[in-house]
């Protein structure tokens, strides 16, 4: 069937006019979309852009130490390298992408200190920009236009995902691929297409590259191989024409790049996976309880969406999806040492949930997946539904703000100050005193100086402290006995809290106190780090 279709547009003081008589109803509808899909992705641009710049804070280590300081040493040739990358369990195909955008802003003359510290995190907004159209056309998939924009609407206020995703970190890049990966299974679906399992190719190469990115990735995606391998009428062709090829692609491609900049031949994900789950290297930096992720680690991320995404869970009867959540925390909560940002890749999935809930509240959604008013959301909501939305913004977006510009800002802010520093040449070298990779390094100062920090690389024996540890048991013992063969440093770096120790120890040998940039209003793993002291030698 053919309908007869004006679009008309005013310009100039004339009006121009198009029939649209040639295109089927199909083809309109799919127009449609793509125009309400790419005014979707320029709203999520334009709110990650605007995060990016807001998040001015210290949240991990690797979200430097992992990704741009061995960017910065790929693209200027020098940046310190961790441990991690001298026993090759870390793949180059993250670090490679800031790597380029290093050697674009240094052939544009704009390798400056803000755009340093700026772009990296602006690259990364587009990548999550992405990640959140991508929600909202899953959502839409499974569930309809309402249920879309009510997840996207959870997807761009959740404090935690305002806080973490347009951060370097490997698992931000993981949690973007995992939502698009997703979007392409044909066994996620309500009902597939005739067209259905020629997706599922996509949906391979996107999880092979996640696997690659973050190794760990292989938990998501071995669950959602098992539930296509169980409803796919073509097993035999699923894994022998599609998981086959694409994974030794993908993986060869992978490790002809590690071969390059490793310089010999090394198989990261076999590394990584020995290291983190036979000899259990992850316990080195801490454990947790099994329970954590249930009880403190999910629960704080979700935040004030947790009773709305476990009532998405149960309106929705998506058993698929839910169980894939239930899935990762499960398994993580077996390995020791547990993070937030390790299940930040499932994250999305529970707000879409909360958008189902959210949907439900404001159309009377019905389990079957349609609602009682042919699937269009009221432009006036019932009063329940406003104090939903004023509960659930009062409640992420100063959390969100205060995370991203108050808590822990310290850490950056030194470093931002270092780095004008030696720009007009008042930095000859640089001593942080203060538990290893507290701050970034070379990425941000973007200076050949020499910079010592205190190492805290695992230990082949159990139970010896390293430096960072020494130092934080008896800074003035630690201190006194590294000046016995230091050459003194232009600048020495360390928290207040033991500032406070070792004040006498630095005026003796002729520092004093230059700059000092609040930190922290209450401690997080250690005492109280209120403040960043910068100390500059005198004489």
């Amino acid at each position: 069937m053919r309908q007869r279709h004006r679009v008309s547009a005013t310009a100039g003081g004339g009006q121009i006019s198009q029939d649209l008589t040639d295109l089927p109803e199909e083809k309109l509808e799919e127009l449609c979309l793509f125009l309400s899909e790419k005014r979707v992705f320029l709203l999520c641009l334009a709110v990650r852009v605007l995060n990016s710049l807001l998040v001015q804070t210290y949240f991990n280590p690797d979200e430097h130490w992992q990704a741009l300081e061995v960017a910065h040493h790929i693209a200027f040739g020098y940046g310190h390298l961790t441990w991690e990358w001298k026993k090759g369990i870390r793949s180059y195909l993250h670090p490679m992408i800031f790597a380029v955008l290093y050697k674009v802003l240094a052939l544009l003359g704009l390798d400056k200190p803000w755009f340093m510290m700026r772009a990296p995190r602006l690259l990364q907004s587009t990548f999550s920009a992405v990640g959140d159209l991508y929600l909202y056309k899953l959502s839409r998939l499974l569930f309809g236009n309402c249920v879309a924009r009510w997840a996207l609407f959870s997807e761009l206020t959740n404090w935690f995902m305002f806080f973490c995703i347009t951060r370097t970190l490997s698992n931000s890049l993981e949690t973007v691929l995992t939502v698009m990966g997703l979007y392409y299974w044909p066994c996620l679906r309500v009902s597939s297409k005739s067209d259905a399992s020629s997706t599922r190719i996509w949906g391979l190469v996107v999880a092979a590259f996640a696997c690659v990115i973050r190794p760990t990735s292989a938990i998501i995606w071995m669950y959602v191989g098992l539930l296509e391998l169980s409803l796919a009428h073509d097993r035999m062709r699923f894994i022998f024409s599609e998981v086959l090829p694409v994974g030794v692609l993908v993986l060869g491609l992978a490790t002809l790049l590690d071969r390059l900049v490793y310089g010999s031949w090394v198989l990261v994900p076999l590394n990584f996976f020995m290291f983190n789950f036979l000899s259990s290297g992850g316990d080195y930096y801490g454990t947790h309880k099994w329970h954590w992720y249930f009880t403190q680690g999910f629960t704080v991320m979700l935040f004030t969406f947790l009773p709305f995404s476990l009532a998405g869970v149960i309106m929705s009867r998506n058993w698929r999806l839910s169980g894939l959540i239930a899935w990762v925390l499960v398994l993580y909560s077996v390995l020791g040492h547990k993070e937030f940002r390790f299940v930040l890749p499932v994250l999305p999935i529970a707000l879409m949930f909360s958008g189902y809930s959210l949907a439900a509240i404001s159309t009377r959604y019905s389990s079957n997946g349609k609602t009682a008013e042919a699937l269009k959301c009221h432009t006036k909501y019932p009063s329940r539904m406003r104090w939903a939305i004023c509960f659930l913004l009062a409640t992420n977006i100063p959390m969100a703000l205060y995370m991203s510009l108050v808590h822990q800002r310290g850490s950056e802010d030194v470093m931002n100050f270092l780095s004008r520093e030696a720009a007009k040449d008042r930095v000859k070298s640089v001593l942080f005193l203060m538990p290893c990779h507290a701050t970034p390094y070379y990425s941000t100062l973007h200076h050949d100086l020499p910079m010592r920090f205190l190492d805290c690389s695992p230990s082949e024996e159990r139970g010896v402290p390293d430096e960072s540890d020494r130092f934080m048991m008896d800074p003035v013992g630690f201190t006194e006995e590294l000046a016995n063969d230091w050459l003194l440093p232009s600048h020495i770096v360390l928290f207040e809290s033991e500032e406070r120790a070792l004040r006498e120890f630095l005026l003796m040998h002729s520092f004093k106190e230059v700059k000092r940039f609040f930190h922290a209003h209450f401690k997080v793993d250690r005492d109280l780090q209120t403040s960043v002291v910068v100390y500059a030698l005198t004489a």
